[in-house]
């Protein structure tokens, strides 16, 4: 079994990225300017959001973070978005999600740029991705179908199952790995929680990918011989044996579906890093968008 290191991956992307930046500053040009709207205290967005703003820095963008009250109205944020859209001196930026019960998120999401909307949610990028057209890839599909480039996983032809249906992670990756396109030419299933006799479907798959949020969803006796399992879950589970009390594991049985497969990914170190990696690309993409 190969194991698929989207951690090494994400660090040589990142150094890539580095180069560039290295590059356009040393022509006298100004870095790429990532912002991040981080609304209220949850925890785990906070340390998110602190990632993307020190890994920002270690490449040479220049990164901001607006960290705003949770009781901030909708109509506030939405003077921030409109803030962010005139700033020439932003190159991309990022409404962290999930806002507050009183904010409309899908509203937040319409009023950004589509040309500074690096998460890649507004439906300008989504139908653009759509009928294969420039525009900025949602960054965790696009983080998956970069390792599935750089580890040479052979797509065309084979039996891809989706597990999951969210706008985040399962319909774009269906769209993009049915395409043609590098990654891509592949027939795609897409299950979800309606889906019956899933077990079916993932013992005919040759490549899973689940993005389900269900701690150990898919058990080896799911899969077959030489499957490749590509696990974007990531679920926190009691550890009582640990310092901090828990562990994170992804959808899939790690330990006992790698004896299987040919190439997986682990949790934590496989999906989640690209995610950051990928944001990172599609700010670079939108400055040249601006400086070329």
């Amino acid at each position: 079994m190969i194991l698929i290191d989207g951690k090494q991956t994400a660090a040589d992307i990142r150094e890539e990225i580095k180069g560039e930046v290295s590059e356009l500053v040393k022509q006298g040009k100004r870095p790429p300017h990532l912002v991040a709207v981080l609304v209220g205290n949850d925890p785990a967005s906070m340390t998110y959001v602190n990632s993307k703003e020190r890994l920002a820095k270690k490449i040479g963008f220049d990164s901001t973070v607006l960290r705003l009250d949770e009781t901030i109205s909708e109509a506030d944020l939405l003077k921030t978005v409109d803030e962010l859209n005139r700033d020439e001196s932003v190159d991309g930026y990022i409404v962290q999600l999930p806002l507050p019960a009183h904010i409309d998120e899908q509203k937040i999401i319409m009023a950004i740029d589509p040309d500074k909307d690096v998460d890649g949610f507004h439906p300008v990028n989504l139908g653009k991705m759509l009928v294969q057209l420039p525009g900025f890839l949602p960054a965790t599909p696009y983080g998956i179908m970069e390792l599935i480039k750089r580890y040479n996983i052979e797509t065309s032809g084979k039996n891809v199952l989706i597990v999951g249906r969210s706008l985040i992670v399962g319909r774009p990756l269906s769209i993009l790995m049915s395409q043609k396109r590098e990654g891509g030419n592949a027939t795609v299933t897409v299950a979800h929680s309606r889906t019956k006799n899933i077990k079916e479907l993932t013992l005919k798959a040759d490549i899973i990918i689940t993005a389900l949020g269900k701690a150990h969803f898919l058990t080896a006796d799911m899969v077959k011989e030489g499957v490749v399992v590509i696990d974007a879950g990531i679920n926190s589970i009691d550890a009582p044996d640990t310092k901090r009390g828990y562990r994170l594991v992804g959808d899939a049985d790690f330990e006992n579906i790698s004896k299987k497969a040919s190439f997986m990914t682990p949790v934590p170190g496989g999906v989640g890093p690209m995610t950051i990696a990928m944001l990172l690309k599609n700010t670079l993409q939108a400055y040249k968008l601006v400086e070329s």
